[in-house]
């Protein structure tokens, strides 16, 4: 609280030491609302008068004149839909969202005279309804309802709703849970963490890749084979070496292959009679059923 005397020109600010502005709510309503709705000037100013709804919360203690915990201020009651309507409480980044229903204030030496009506808010961020609770609490005080009034003006008081010891702990612990969360995910891997660890089961499982490997090997191993078998059949139909015998590249079509004639016995066929074994001898008769 500053006071201020005209001098030769010159404005002297002396602050009053010890000095706390803490009214009760009849004295807000009855004395610094009711002189500010009516026009009459008071001799100190203490309460400004702003749109809070332009500016957040937490700006709100630099545009105070006064306080340390609570903030005052005079505020213009800004409706929606013309003097009927509902106030609007939307701010740039959140709104003021009403708890329960209005308080009476009465005068303390009169219980039965209503001087005044009280309705507390919190403040939300984002849009509702899925705004986030914030600790921020407004108290608006305005006069009884029905009055012939010049001016829609409201008194509000501004605080932040004491914090459990608690709270504060487990607020603590989550920061520090997501700074080390942060730093963790942002910070370079270090030589262990680039290391793959696999368990013995899963060693015994190949990869896709290797799977893959594996089948191409097994299918070019086996086109190798069929090549090199049709090299040998038609080798011997020709009787020329195999390695002589070149297969045409690209889109070109291979020869028809001469096959050898069916033989009807195939016990005279060169390759079972080299045998000579007395097992296929006893096979005889079988073969002559098979070769009906």
């Amino acid at each position: 609280m500053t006071c201020q005397s005209n001098s030769d020109d010159t404005t002297l600010e002396m602050e009053l030491p010890g000095f706390r502005f803490h009214p009760t709510e009849e004295e807000l309503l009855g004395f610094y609302l009711k002189n500010m709705i009516y026009g009459n000037k008071l001799r100190y100013d203490v309460i400004g008068f702003l749109n809070i709804y332009h500016h957040d919360p937490w700006d709100l203690p630099g545009l105070s004149k006064i306080g340390e915990r609570e903030w005052y201020f005079f505020v213009p009651r800004d409706r929606k839909h013309g003097n009927g309507g509902r106030p609007n409480r939307t701010t740039e980044n959140g709104y003021w969202k009403a708890t329960g229903s209005d308080r009476k204030i009465v005068s303390l030496s009169d219980p039965k005279r209503i001087t005044g009506l009280k309705k507390t808010l919190v403040f939300y961020k984002g849009r509702a309804p899925r705004g986030n609770k914030t600790d921020w609490v407004m108290n608006e005080y305005r006069l009884p309802d029905g009055c012939s009034l010049p001016k829609d003006i409201v008194l509000c008081k501004i605080y932040r709703k004491a914090t459990s010891l608690r709270v504060l702990e487990q607020r603590a612990a989550l920061e520090e849970e997501l700074e080390a969360t942060n730093t963790t995910t942002s910070s370079p891997l270090s030589s262990l963490e680039t290391i793959s660890f696999r368990s013995p089961k899963e060693d015994l499982v190949p990869s896709i890749s290797e799977t893959r490997e594996f089948f191409k090997k097994e299918i070019e191993e086996e086109k190798e084979a069929m090549v090199e078998e049709k090299k040998d059949i038609i080798a011997k139909e020709n009787k020329v070496s195999p390695a002589s015998l070149q297969f045409p590249v690209g889109n070109e079509k291979l020869a028809e292959l001469q096959l050898p004639k069916i033989i009807n016995d195939w016990t005279q066929d060169q390759f079972w009679t080299q045998l000579n074994s007395p097992w296929f001898q006893n096979l005889t008769p079988y073969a002559n059923i098979l070769n009906f």
